[in-house]
C-alpha cells in the first residue's frame, strides 16, 4: 500500500475526512442505515473526498452528486433505496433471464460455437444504466452536481475503484480539485471526469453483470483485485477514513458451526462471491498501524512522503447473509426458482440472495441494521472524529474495528 501523500498535513488545518464504501450488492443499504445515524448524530459532519467500489460506488456516485450538505445527500440517498426494485436493477422476468441461461448453456455444449451473438452476461442490466441516469439527473451520463460540489469545495475528490480485464489491474477513476495519478504493479488511479459508465463498471459483478467499457477497455467490478482498500483514500490525501463493510467480521458468521453435508452449488457461489468481494479492510488497517508507528518512532520517515492516518472499520453486528435467507420469498418468481435450484434451502446463509435481494423489505431491514449498529457505536465514533460526544448513546454493541 502506498502511504505516501500528496498532501502534506498542516498543523493549521483539521484533520481530512474521507469515507470509503465496499461491495455487496443490495447489503449496500445497509450503509445508508449508518450514514442515516452518523448524519442524526452529528449533523455537521462533512466528507470532502469519497471512495467507493462496486455497490459503494452507486452509494458515493449519488451522494457526491448532490448539491447540498451531507445530511441532504444522505436522506435523499435513502429514498432512493427505498425507491428501488429489482426490476430497476435488471431484468428479471423468466424469458429474459430463461434466455440468457440458455444462450449460456449452448455456448458451453457447443464448445464456444459462434453461432450466437456473444455474452457478456448472465442477466440484462440496462435497468440499472436507466435508473442511474434518472436519479443522477444526467441524460448524457456526466455528474454534473460532483463538478458543482468540486467547484464550491464542498468536495475534495471522488474515487471510483474497477478491475480492468484481461489485465486484473485495479483502476481508480479520479474527480477532483487538483488530484494527481499514481501508479504501482497492481494498481493505479487515472483522473478522469466520472459518468455513468464508471459506476456501471465498478458494480459488474464478474460473469452476472455485464462488462463496461471505458477509454478503450472493459472493466468489471472493483472488488475482484482490490487488496488494498484504503489507498485511494490515503492517495486522495485523507488524515482520517471512515470505511463501512457490508461484510460480518471474520469468525462472526452464524454460518461457521460445524456441518457434515455435502455443500450445495449455492454455498459454494456464496464462497465465490465473498473472494470477488474479499474484504481486506481489516487486513489494509492494520499495515496502517504499522506505517502509523514507523512515522511516530522515526520521524525522518516524513521526508519520504508517509504520514499518519487513522483509520474506523464499521461492520454489520449481524451476518446479513443469513438474514437474506428470511426473505428469499421476496425474489421475482422466475429468479426464485433458478436461485432454489442450487440449492438455496439447503444452507442457513446466501450471499447470492443477500448481493441480489434489490427489494423493499430487504432494504428496509439492511438499513434498520445499519441506523442501529451506527448509533449503537456513536460515542466511539466521536471520539475517532474528534467531536463531542453525544449525550446519550444507546448500548448495543456492533462490531467496529479501529486503525490508528
Amino acid at each position: 500500500m502506498n502511504y505516501k501523500s500528496q498532501h502534506p498535513i498542516s498543523g493549521a488545518r483539521p484533520p481530512r475526512m474521507a469515507l470509503l464504501l465496499t461491495g455487496g450488492g443490495a447489503r449496500a443499504a445497509y450503509q445508508v442505515g449508518v450514514l442515516r445515524s452518523l448524519v442524526r448524530v452529528f449533523p455537521e459532519l462533512q466528507f470532502p473526498i469519497l471512495t467507493g467500489v462496486s455497490a459503494g460506488a452507486i452509494n458515493v456516485a449519488l451522494m457526491a452528486n448532490i448539491t447540498d450538505r451531507l445530511p441532504v445527500a444522505v436522506a435523499r440517498l435513502a429514498e432512493h433505496w427505498e425507491s428501488l426494485t429489482l426490476d430497476q436493477v435488471f431484468r428479471t422476468e423468466f424469458r429474459a433471464l430463461g434466455t440468457n441461461i440458455a444462450r449460456w448453456i449452448f455456448r458451453l455444449m457447443s464448445g464456444g460455437a459462434d453461432l450466437l451473438p456473444p455474452m457478456r452476461g448472465m442477466v440484462d442490466t440496462a435497468p440499472l444504466r436507466r435508473f442511474l441516469h434518472r436519479v443522477l439527473e444526467s441524460p448524457d451520463g456526466k455528474l454534473q452536481g460532483l463538478a458543482e460540489n468540486i467547484r464550491c469545495g464542498r468536495i475534495s475528490a471522488v474515487g471510483i475503484t474497477t478491475t480492468k480485464y484481461p489485465t486484473a489491474q485495479s483502476v481508480t477513476w479520479l474527480q477532483g480539485d487538483d488530484v494527481r495519478p499514481w501508479s504501482s504493479m497492481d494498481r493505479c488511479g487515472i483522473a478522469d471526469p466520472l459518468t455513468v459508465e464508471h459506476i456501471m463498471a465498478s458494480s459488474s459483478l464478474p460473469l452476472v453483470f455485464p462488462a463496461a467499457k471505458l477509454h478503450n477497455a472493459w472493466h468489471g467490478d472493483g472488488g475482484v483485485r482490490l487488496t488494498s482498500p484504503l489507498s485511494a483514500a490515503v492517495n486522495l490525501g485523507a488524515d482520517k477514513i471512515i470505511a463501512i463493510s457490508t461484510a460480518v467480521e471474520l469468525g462472526q458468521s452464524e454460518a461457521n458451526r460445524p456441518t457434515v453435508e455435502y455443500p450445495p452449488p449455492a454455498t459454494v457461489l456464496s464462497v465465490m462471491l465473498d473472494s470477488v468481494f474479499l474484504d481486506m479492510l481489516d487486513t489494509d488497517a492494520a499495515e496502517l498501524r504499522r506505517m502509523n508507528r514507523l512515522v511516530a518512532e522515526y520521524p525522518k520517515s516524513r521526508e519520504l512522503g508517509l504520514r499518519h492516518v487513522d483509520a474506523l472499520v464499521i461492520r454489520p453486528s449481524q451476518d446479513l447473509g443469513v438474514i437474506a435467507t428470511e426473505f428469499e420469498n421476496e425474489l421475482p418468481r422466475a429468479l426464485r426458482h433458478i436461485i432454489r435450484g442450487l440449492g438455496s434451502r439447503d444452507t442457513n446463509r446466501s450471499d447470492l440472495i443477500a448481493t441480489l435481494l434489490f427489494q423493499p423489505l430487504f432494504i428496509r431491514k439492511m438499513m434498520e441494521i445499519g441506523e442501529r449498529d451506527g448509533l449503537s457505536r456513536s460515542a466511539e465514533i466521536a471520539t475517532f472524529l474528534g467531536f463531542p460526544h453525544p449525550a446519550s448513546a444507546p448500548r448495543e454493541e456492533a462490531p467496529l474495528t479501529r486503525a490508528a
